[in-house]
């Protein structure tokens, strides 16, 4: 060999070997699993005796705590994941739940059968036991509470889950590779909860309680489980008519009001309830003002109608969500208002409380179902008022309505309200949404669509300012009469529309009449719905009742 070549040969050699060397470094820190542990407590993020909670297997940012030898669940994660009926009385320290048929009511001194407190107050904080919770709620607990690293799994879904037996032993990663930490191992004939399937990779929650990653190849065949429930929902019977609602309001103001029955029933047809505005409340302890007439019950009972007492918050001195966040106001509310039914007769009572604020939604939705359970008690029908579902408004929560009351009112009108812009009061293609926003959370046999016996005169001046006066359809008719307005149908609305040109500025009238109200009614057939509410009597000329019939099922 050519002693000049040796040199090249050894160099080439080097070369050769610092490649293999940098490619097998490259290869070991590439493709050999490491063994570095996972930091539990920074992967659960919890901390002294916090608890990390899992809710159907997703690590979520609210902990529990684990005080006295149990887990304590925070009552706002409960509310909003698990279990809405769960009501805190911050004023009065109070826990209360309201069951179909009576109110539990529990404090920071309640015990449970185990001997230790059902609810663990931390400053402004509140927990409930996980064993309260589960005692009202449907769910599946894991706990692993008794561990270094505390977490709970804690399921409200019963879909069939997928599992796996594993066939090989391992270690659960992280994330999957094999240079993520380990976070638990797994050994042959463990089971585990396939949570997704990746490929190469599954996640998986393990026997001990942790959620990571295994190879695919380490788990046997994978099939579907059911869990079952053992649960018993509770159950709301709620009181209905034998035939489709149709309900009007009865303005009064003032005790002579009770005297207009016979005049404003006279010419009504095809009517079965009648809403006569009695109650309203006069401050924030639970105080109203009443109008009630037995006289006047007597009556309607003898013309074939049932009575609903109507109670609203219009007050300018109640703040209902002062009114309503206090357990023993709402108690001395309700028993009031149970005292007057009996005294009077009435058949139910309908609330009509709106403008309410959006810290109002919780102690208001309380409020309903407590009231909901003596108004079953007694056999007096609950309904509620509501608006049109828009955003903004999803406080009201119609989907629990829907469930503790007995029927549901959408009050399709005020589309375009005094103080806003000229409008329809209540356009077709409105009370049509209204109709199937509120059907998404309401069964169909709960909902009764109210409509306007009124329509509104708007006014624009040369400045573009705009006011409005409010008429019945009747005064609406003459209105239009006397100042001969040329009215043309809007298809799109569903409605006359007509304008005169005046000093004051151009007025503007969108019609509610005969042929409008029957197209309304029409929906309300379509959709099948259980009745029909108008606003108000007095309004109407008698041929609209001709209109209006609902047929009996």
């Amino acid at each position: 060999m050519n002693r000049k070549a040796v040199p090249v040969l050894v160099a080439l050699g080097l070369i050769l070997a610092v490649i293999a060397g940098f490619f097998g470094v490259r290869f070991l820190e590439r493709y050999i699993p490491t063994n570095e542990q996972a930091d539990r407590t920074q992967l659960l993020g919890v901390k002294e005796n916090e608890v990390a909670l899992y809710l159907n297997e997703e690590l979520q940012e609210a902990k529990g705590i684990f005080m006295e030898g149990q887990t304590y669940l925070p009552i706002d994660w409960v509310n909003s994941n698990l279990n809405e009926r769960f009501y805190w009385d911050r004023m009065e320290k109070l826990l209360v739940y309201a069951l179909p048929d009576s109110i539990v009511y529990a404090d920071h001194t309640t015990k449970g059968t185990t001997g230790k407190p059902l609810i663990w107050v931390n400053g402004d904080g509140v927990y409930l036991s996980v064993g309260l919770v589960a005692n009202y709620t449907d769910i599946r607990v894991a706990a692993y509470d008794g561990a270094r690293n505390k977490r709970m799994f804690i399921n409200n879904k019963w879909d069939p889950v997928t599992v796996a037996t594993v066939k090989k032993n391992g270690n659960v990663r992280v994330k999957g590779g094999v240079k993520s930490p380990i976070v638990t191992w797994i050994s042959k004939g463990n089971k585990v909860t396939v949570l997704e399937s990746m490929g190469r990779w599954d996640k998986v929650r393990t026997e001990d309680g942790f959620v990571g990653y295994v190879k695919h190849r380490r788990l046997g065949k994978f099939s579907d489980e059911t869990p079952v429930s053992t649960f018993k929902a509770p159950v709301y019977k709620n009181i209905s008519m034998d035939e489709p609602v149709s309900l009007a309001w009865h303005q009064m103001t003032t005790p002579a009001g009770n005297a207009s029955f016979d005049r404003v029933t006279a010419s009504m047809k095809g009517v079965n309830v009648i809403s006569p505005t009695w109650y309203e409340l006069t401050d924030n302890e639970g105080n109203y003002r009443s109008l009630a007439d037995a006289e006047y019950v007597k009556k309607a009972h003898n013309k074939g109608l049932k009575v609903w007492a109507l109670i609203s918050n219009f007050s300018k001195d109640v703040n209902t969500e002062i009114l309503l966040a206090k357990t023993s106001t709402r108690r001395r509310l309700i028993e009031s208002l149970m005292a007057e039914t009996e005294k009077y007769g009435f058949d139910g009572i309908n609330l009509d409380f709106e403008g309410i604020k959006e810290e109002a939604g919780v102690p208001y939705i309380q409020f309903i179902r407590e009231l909901s359970i003596f108004c079953r008690e007694k056999g007096i029908v609950l309904s509620v008022d509501n608006y049109v579902p828009v955003p903004g408004n999803e406080f009201y929560n119609r989907k629990e309505q829907g469930i503790v009351a007995d029927y549901v009112i959408v009050m399709g009108y005020d589309e375009h309200y005094a103080g806003g812009d000229a409008g329809s009061v209540a356009s077709l293609s409105y009370v049509e949404n209204g109709i199937k926003d509120t059907l998404l959370e309401v069964p169909k046999e709960k909902i009764i669509q109210a409509l306007p016996f009124y329509t509104r005169v708007w006014t624009v001046d040369s400045g573009n300012k705009t006011s409005s006066s409010s008429l019945g359809i009747a005064k609406a008719k003459e209105w239009v009469s006397e100042n001969k307005v040329k009215l043309q149908w809007l298809n799109e609305s569903g409605q006359y529309y007509g304008e005169l040109q005046t000093k004051e500025g151009i007025k503007k009238i969108w019609m509610e009449e005969e042929r409008s109200i029957g197209l309304k009614m029409d929906l309300i057939r379509r959709y099948d719905l259980a009745g029909v509410a108008f606003w108000k009597l007095g309004f109407e000329p008698a041929d609209l009742w001709d209109v209006v019939q609902l047929e009996k099922k």
